[in-house]
């Protein structure tokens, strides 16, 4: 594995889990405060070890496997701190959809890399719109202060609906895609005995 710094990041991100829960815990009246902007910071580095590694041509198979992981990863933990601040179902079915939902389009990819269709389930705009929805939700879910006389539980409570729904538009989106190349490779699997 080579240590280029868009993977350094991936790794910085991954070891910002810990600090996250760990702040959580902290009875400390500005430990909202610091888990939002640890969030924040590991939404920056998700975003800027993407754009490196695509700018610097440091693409690698490690980054790519590690990167989905690190975000699933904090992405989780933050929502599960969230639900555990405010254990509604208000709080808990959003949750409950974006976790399920990520767990379910990763199995599909890595299914889907094994079939060699790995492309055909890529991200696509309607997830990238969703990415950006749930970082900002989470956010400012985590934070729970007002923000320029904006309470920020309510947005953020608003926000992670709109990236609930955006969630299980992209997943169809993903499946379908996903069928219509599985499709394609038994009709011509099909074809091919036929000849």
């Amino acid at each position: 594995m080579e240590m280029t710094l868009p993977n350094i990041l991936t790794w910085l991100r991954i070891l910002m889990i810990p600090v996250l829960g760990l702040l959580f815990l902290l009875p400390a009246p500005w430990a909202n405060a610091a888990a939002a902007i640890v969030f924040a910071l590991a939404s920056f580095t998700d975003w800027l070890d993407g754009f490196l590694a695509r700018r610097w041509n440091q693409v690698s198979p490690f980054g790519a496997f590690l990167d989905p992981v690190a975000d699933k990863l904090i992405v989780a933990i933050a929502l599960i701190i969230v639900v555990v601040e405010a254990p509604t179902a208000l709080t808990a079915v959003p949750a409950a959809i974006i976790i399920g939902r990520e767990i379910a389009v990763s199995a599909l990819r890595e299914w889907m890399a094994e079939l060699g269709q790995r492309s055909s389930v890529a991200v696509g705009m309607a997830g990238k719109v969703k990415t950006a929805a749930q970082m900002v939700a989470i956010v400012l879910l985590l934070y729970r202060h007002e923000i320029a006389g904006i309470p920020s539980w309510p947005v953020g409570l608003v926000l992670l609906y709109i990236a609930a729904g955006l969630t299980l538009y992209s997943m169809v989106l993903y499946l379908g895609a996903a069928l219509r190349t599985l499709d394609g490779i038994e009709t011509s699997g099909n074809d091919r005995e036929s000849e």
